[in-house]
């Protein structure tokens, strides 16, 4: 399987990084383009073997699969610059989250997914969150999710729901190391533990936090009850802890929704045009 890749930025090279660390993919196997060029030149660096290309066509032409990893207000361009190039028999995948199937399908003549990523797919864990569009096969689908196997647990979810998804499996993260940094934060203030080892033990503590809920086959609720002794230590922690956090999460999907809301406008606004209203 030949793979291209259109956009090396934060998450193109992690998805690169990660095939090829798991074992998905040999750096021979991959044709990488970036806007910067000097960005895949550097890619490929690291990477003996893969093959850095100045043109987004470079990366299309003669590939099975082709990823494009940009920002949604470069999709019009890319689209522009690839579809005269783009083969029936080749599959696309976006990992851009507003930008529709349907949109995808009406700019190319290929097969079309869509598949939202993590920054855990680095270690091979987490899950990829993918989308089909109407050209794709039986065998389309087991083939990819079989390389999106390698790094990650690959979860067919309903295009309608991609935000919230994308908020629980990509923003997800960041969320909780955004918690578990000032949960570290306060513990060095208050008690003057050295951070770093705040910070290991915390992280640690993570890690066999999110075992439980996976692996250990716990719910958040039976987690905490096995933790929480009535009038002990963790209830008081956890009575401050939900006062405190009280809609703070409905406020965050709610924002989250808000941009993506916005996204989709310009992306339909850049591939279709802006509709004017008559008097």
């Amino acid at each position: 399987m030949n793979v291209g890749f259109i956009g090396i930025g934060s998450m193109g090279s992690l998805l690169i990084d990660a095939f090829i660390g798991s074992g998905a993919l040999k750096p021979s196997q991959i044709t990488a383009s970036n806007r910067t060029y000097s960005k895949a030149v550097c890619l490929a660096d690291r990477h003996p073997g893969l093959q850095a290309v100045p043109l987004n066509r470079d990366a299309v032409v003669d590939q099975d699969v082709i990823f494009i990893c940009v920002k949604p207000h470069e999709y019009k361009t890319v689209l522009e610059g690839i579809r005269d190039y783009v083969q029936p028999s080749q599959l696309v995948i976006s990992i851009t989250s507003p930008v529709l199937l349907k949109q995808l399908e009406d700019s190319l003549p290929c097969k079309i997914a869509k598949v939202i990523p993590s920054i855990t797919n680095y270690m091979c864990s987490g899950a990829t969150l993918c989308m089909y569009g109407s050209r794709m096969t039986d065998a389309d689908i087991v083939r990819l999710n079989g390389l999106l196997s390698y790094i990650s647990e690959p979860l067919i979810i309903d295009e309608a729901h991609t935000r919230i998804v994308s908020d629980l499996s990509s923003i997800g993260p960041a969320i909780m190391a955004c918690l578990l940094q000032r949960f570290i934060d306060a513990a060095a203030e208050e008690t003057g533990i050295p951070r770093e080892q705040a910070r290991m033990i915390a992280s640690e503590m993570l890690l066999g936090t999110g075992q439980l809920l996976t692996g250990g086959g716990m719910s958040p609720e039976e987690l905490q009850a096995r933790v929480v002794v009535p009038g002990g230590i963790t209830a008081q922690a956890l009575a401050l802890l939900n006062m405190e956090l009280n809609g703070v999460f409905n406020r965050v999907i709610r924002a989250t929704h808000a941009k993506y809301h916005e996204d989709l406008v310009r992306v339909s606004d850049a591939l279709y045009g802006k509709e004017v209203n008559g008097p």
